[in-house]
This record gives C-alpha cells, structure tokens and sequence, in this order.
C-alpha cells in the first residue's frame, strides 16, 4: 500500500470512529416528535396574531395561581403548585392540579368546597407566575429561567449567556411532555416558542 492510501485509509477510520461517538452520546431514547400542538397551550400568540386565552394554559409544578373564593378572605390567596403538581388548599387537603386548566381547577376546588363547607362557591384561578423553562448542554450559563411569553428558543440561549464555542448552534432540542404525559424531543429552530417547563437542549458539535 502507497503512503497516500494509508494516509487516506487512516483518516477514513478516523472519521468512522468519531462518527461511532456522535451515534453513541446521540443515542437518547427519547421520541422525536414534530412541534405541531397548538401555541395556545402556552398562552403565546397564535398563528392569526391574536393572544390566546391563559384559560388553555396547563398547569405544572411551581406554577404560581391566585386562587379567589368570592366572599371568603380565608380561602383566597397566592398558591404554588409544589414539584408533583399538588396544591395545597385550606379545608380540601391536597388537589393534583397538573394538567390541568386554570377553569378545571376552578371547577375541582368548588367541588370539594361544596356541600361540606360551602354552598355553591363561586372560585377563580389566576395564573401569576408561570413555572420556568431549563436550558442544558453547550451554553455559557446552563440553568433555570424564569418564563417570559414569547420567548424563542434563541431568545433563551440569550439569556444563558450565548453558546460555548463548541456548541452546535444550527440544531438543537427541546424536551417536553405532551399531553398524554410522555417525555418526547422537538427538533427546534431559533424562533420556535418555547413553553414553560420546556428544557431546551443545545449540543456539542464535533467537526
């Protein structure tokens, strides 16, 4: 074999070898899936201009709700959902309010109210504070941050300091759960709208 075929022949298996590792630290189980639900779930802008309704809005952990009971100071206040999604509530105990809405849970609460201590109890939910969204991998601050409405998937690596100089910065990830409650990746642009408890993954690159 002449110098220049091995030399090529070294660099193929090279080029094999660290191809075999991308395959490898790529191998997430995690479904691809394509970004189709409505932007409503997350309160953004919809595909005609206009702002959806937080009435849609899914409840998750460390959301922040204003829960109102009209003639009742003692049932009314700022509750957080804790890591699991409960809420806990004065009288009623504990409610699992992940997933659902800000009405649905509105409509749980009276129930629980009524008839054992109120008849008829006229509830409001309020979301304050959405829950925050996570940016992982190849960023100057990887971290938690609070929602903002609105915000881009480049909008967040902004606000995780920018990309490392190995990052892959023209594909990137977001995790999520869907509405069945599986974990599941969205292949993301830099304006794709992220959503509150969204982890958005930036990768390394290799070449």
């Amino acid at each position: 074999m002449s110098k220049s075929k091995a030399i090529f022949a070294s660099r193929l298996c090279v080029a094999a070898c660290v191809l075999g590792l991308v395959a490898a630290c790529e191998n997430d189980p995690t479904p691809i899936v394509a970004d189709t639900t409505s932007l409503a779930a997350s309160g953004t802008k919809s595909g005609n201009g206009s702002v959806a309704s937080t009435n849609d809005y899914r409840l998750g952990a460390n959301d922040r709700t204003r829960i109102t009971v009209f003639g009742q100071p003692n049932l009314t206040g700022e509750f957080t959902l804790d890591g699991n999604g409960v809420v806990a509530y004065p009288l009623v105990g504990n409610i699992n309010a992940s997933g659902l809405t800000p009405k649905e849970l509105q409509q749980a609460i009276a129930s629980k109210l009524d008839p054992d201590y109120l008849r008829n109890p006229s509830v409001s939910v309020e979301v304050l504070t959405r829950r925050p969204f996570y940016v992982l991998g190849e960023v100057q601050k990887p971290g938690n941050y609070p929602y903002v409405t609105d915000m881009t998937a480049l909008n967040a690596v902004a606000m995780a300091g920018g990309y490392t100089y190995r990052a892959r910065t023209t594909q990137f990830y977001i995790k999520r759960l869907d509405t069945s409650g599986r974990m599941v990746k969205v292949a993301a642009k830099p304006e794709t709208i992220l959503r509150p408890g969204d982890t958005l993954e930036v990768a390394e690159r290799y070449f």
